[in-house]
């Protein structure tokens, strides 16, 4: 009986310290995380040279001499 009441008595005591740990203040990134986040906005700068590139390309095409000709002929 004793051993059922320690048993009963430490999960209640874990139980109570468990949410203690749960709030873990004020926590500081390390490189590792500055680094992935870095990379991903290289990833992201890097893709939008060429759809600026595409989306320049589409402008010309729209805007340009021989495509205004072109369709006001048909």
């Amino acid at each position: 009986m004793k051993a059922i009441k320690t048993a009963a008595l430490f999960t209640g005591m874990m139980t109570l310290a468990s949410t203690a740990f749960a709030s873990g203040g004020a926590t500081h990134s390390g490189l590792l995380v500055w680094s992935f986040l870095g990379f991903c906005g290289l990833i992201v700068a890097f893709q939008m040279v060429p759809a600026l590139m595409v989306l320049v390309g589409m402008f010309k095409g729209i805007t340009s001499r021989e495509a205004i000709v072109r369709n006001s002929a048909s």
